[in-house]
């Protein structure tokens, strides 16, 4: 599966008791992503986009929280002059599962 059948697919709503994706698996699905980097405890990925000013780090911000909004899986953002910091991970599983990289390579399309 490419990073392209990621972005196709959406995110299935959380259920509680959701079990985090084993360590190994999350590292096999870095393979489908570009840029994103996988935390070392393998709960978290995260993209760092740079910018010249800040209008342009201020609209990707809204643009990855208009994405959780329709996937109905919220990110995790931080911006500022020049910068935003998307980071994706499932909360109610406690690290990372599939609508993670379902989201990430949704991203990653919409700003190709």
């Amino acid at each position: 599966m490419t990073g392209n059948d990621l972005a196709s697919q959406d995110c299935e709503p959380c259920k509680g008791g959701a079990l985090p994706m084993p360590q190994d698996q999350a590292r096999q699905m870095m393979a489908q992503l570009h840029d994103w980097d996988l935390s070392d405890d393998a709960t978290t990925i995260r993209r760092r986009f740079a910018f010249k000013g800040f209008a342009k780090a201020v609209e990707m911000a809204n643009l990855a929280a208009w994405l959780g909004n329709k996937q109905g899986h919220h990110p995790d953002i931080a911006f500022g002059w020049g910068y935003c910091e998307v980071s994706f991970t499932t909360h109610d599983a406690g690290g990372l599962t599939r609508n993670d990289f379902i989201c990430a390579a949704r991203l990653d399309a919409l700003v190709a």
